[in-house]
């Protein structure tokens, strides 16, 4: 019978949580923080983007222990299409007050005044002019000369070619060739006048780890993944939770109020609920175990095009 892994216990007071640690997750952390203090030393104006998911909350957590007891030092980015569930928009406003942060909104007005809508308009034009090109500005606005994001290299075939720095060409473009090799966790932060960098330091978790993660050290998280009756409608095969009176219910559609989560948070007209009775961080960790599809599956963003999320992240889409 093989011997349980050896815990690792690591104290953090005034605020942040006393964990037993596995020794993987333990090695997963450390990476992290090396990797979020090597950003604040080696860029003038990084940003941390907070899309309010299980990722940027890890994320979130990470960026409090690398850098305690100072506060965050990084200004935190969302950027807002208008259609994030209400539920996201409450959770965010939350922790941005308890932890104090310096968080930057950003939304795409125009592209709301020339009628961008996540349904009407397709979800391929949606993305681009909501994240994508919202990003961009931001990124532009800010000054911003590195981004840190929750992405990791598990979650879709075109995330798995990402380097932990990654290079971002003229225009926030992204070029899976130019990427920098990264031998032996040695990191090349440098960048020309016209480029930027992304950085991800959650690249080699997975999203077990996340959640293996969250439950060891007490993270907060959106409610909505975790099971409730909820109303939703089936579209094209996806359950479509209707968050507010603004979704269209389409000929044909019924109203119904069914046990879901979400494993992936969005836009909620373009991001599909899963069937499940996991009501705890610890039922999902759980069904994690044995599930065998893709978190990104409901994700309807990801699929609108062949190789829909390499394109997108090559115009800048994180």
């Amino acid at each position: 019978m093989p011997r349980p892994e050896p815990r690792i216990e690591k104290l953090f007071p005034n605020g942040l949580m006393t964990s037993n640690l596995s020794r993987h997750l333990s090695s997963l952390e450390t990476e992290a923080i090396v990797i979020l203090r090597e950003t604040a030393a080696a860029f003038e104006r990084p940003v941390l983007m907070y899309s309010i998911g299980k990722d940027s909350s890890v994320l979130l957590h990470l960026c409090r222990k690398a850098f305690h007891p100072a506060k965050i030092p990084f200004t935190a980015l969302h950027i807002d299409t208008t259609w994030k569930f209400r539920d996201m928009i409450t959770h965010r406003n939350r922790m941005a007050a308890e932890l104090d942060l310096n968080l930057v909104v950003h939304t795409n007005r125009k592209a709301i005044e020339d009628g961008i809508h996540p349904i009407s308009s397709g979800s391929s034009v949606y993305t681009r002019e909501m994240k994508t090109k919202a990003l961009r500005d931001a990124l532009d606005a800010g000054k911003f000369d590195a981004a840190i994001g929750g992405a990791r290299r598990d979650e879709e075939p075109s995330r798995s070619k990402e380097r932990i720095f990654s290079v971002r060409g003229p225009n926030h473009s992204w070029d899976p060739r130019r990427q920098r090799p990264e031998l032996w966790h040695l990191y090349n932060p440098q960048i020309a006048p016209d480029e930027t960098m992304r950085v991800f330091p959650l690249s080699n978790w997975t999203e077990l780890d996340v959640w293996e993660y969250i439950l060891a050290e007490d993270i907060p998280v959106v409610p909505l993944y975790f099971a409730k009756k909820r109303p939703v409608v089936e579209r094209s095969g996806s359950l479509i939770m209707i968050d507010d009176d603004r979704l269209e219910i389409l000929p044909g559609e019924q109203r119904k109020e069914i046990v879901i989560r979400f494993r992936s948070l969005g836009c909620y007209p373009l991001s599909a609920a899963v069937l499940s009775d996991a009501a705890s961080v610890a039922d999902i960790v759980e069904e994690l175990r044995t599930t065998r599809q893709s978190e990104r599956a409901g994700r309807l963003i990801d699929a609108d095009e062949v190789s829909s999320m390499e394109r997108k992240k090559r115009e800048g889409y994180f």
